[in-house]
């Protein structure tokens, strides 16, 4: 390589570091300067300086958060590759002991709330692992980060708030505040706008622990799972098989918003049949949906309680997980 071509490439390589380097000294004061403006926003809204000055005291930009953002597994792993992760034996065994050894808490709750233990075990085991799991990252300063990001901002900006009124009223302790990537809390990944709306003190002790008690944890969920309108006792999802080709306005393939719900006896005049051979056990409205929304890929009839899991997380393969564990559960 000639002595020119090799300044040039040196050139080269300088300039992209200089930029990059560049950007991210920008990136971090146009952050600071958001969060300037971020703590008058929460003044305004009437937050404390005590707790903005104690919230923010050690706050700043989190990259990885955004790379997190950005490659969610909902988005790019396939169906069967994502439900096959989440939902599995092993998973299904170790809750099958924790109902064992939880009987009487676990029976209480499905009582009190009307819903079905097992899909409280699935939502506990999918999102943390049955609490093993319930993320490091410093929620204060992720919600930061997603609300200075464009992507989502007016979001994360009223979950951020919602979680300083929380701390305001001494309802939560900012120093534990250490979960997801996405800023969510506890045994069942709850959100702030969630855990203001949802969480309850189900022992007594006048607190809301959605980490250290499950007690609390479990009956939050539950709580949150009935008002939203679940309904025990109704199907959650049939994994199906086209025999005819099906009109593509019937179609879901996004979780944003679900339509075209037919009864089970309409689609099976279009063709559509139990993927094992079976007859379907109700005739209840349903949509159809391809997660990975091409032809010969995972195909399901959802019904109401699905799309009650999509509030939750608004992620197609994420509702089959937590429907598919929950059978295996039961079985």
């Amino acid at each position: 390589m000639s002595s020119i071509n090799k300044i040039f490439i040196f050139f080269i390589i300088f300039k992209i570091l200089f930029v990059n380097n560049a950007f991210i000294v920008n990136a971090e004061e146009s952050f600071d300067i958001w969060l300037s403006s971020y703590k008058k926003f929460a003044l305004k809204n009437d937050i404390s300086q005590e707790t903005i000055d104690i919230a923010f005291k050690n706050v700043k930009f989190l990259d990885q958060v955004i790379k997190y953002d950005r490659k969610q597994p909902e988005f790019f792993e396939d169906t069967n590759t994502y439900v096959t992760k989440r939902a599995n034996k092993l998973r299904a065994n170790k809750a099958k002991n924790l109902l064992k050894k939880n009987i009487n808490l676990f029976t209480d709750i499905e009582n009190q709330f009307f819903v079905e233990r097992e899909i409280l075990l699935s939502l506990w085991g999918i999102e943390t692992n049955f609490g093993k799991h319930v993320g490091k990252m410093d929620i204060i300063s992720s919600l930061a980060t997603l609300s200075y990001d464009k992507r989502r901002r007016d979001f994360f900006s009223s979950q951020l708030l919602i979680l300083l009124k929380l701390i305001d009223d001494k309802l939560i302790e900012p120093n534990i505040l250490f979960g997801s990537w996405a800023g969510a809390y506890g045994n069942f990944q709850f959100m702030p706008s969630t855990i203001k709306n949802y969480a309850i003190d189900y022992d007594g002790n006048n607190k809301i622990e959605l980490k250290s008690s499950l007690e609390d944890s479990l009956a939050s969920a539950a709580n949150y799972i009935n008002k939203i309108g679940w309904k025990k006792g109704t199907p959650c999802f049939y994994k199906v098989k086209l025999t005819n080709k099906i009109k593509k306005k019937y179609i879901n393939s996004s979780a944003r918003k679900i339509s075209n719900r037919l009864r089970i006896s309409q689609w099976k005049k279009k063709g559509v049949v139990m993927f094992d051979g079976t007859e379907f056990e109700t005739n209840l409205k349903a949509a159809l949906i391809l997660p990975d929304g091409k032809p010969d890929t995972p195909t399901f009839l959802v019904f109401e309680n699905y799309e009650k899991i999509l509030k939750w997380n608004r992620s197609l393969r994420f509702g089959i997980s937590v429907c598919t564990l929950a059978n295996m559960i039961k079985i």
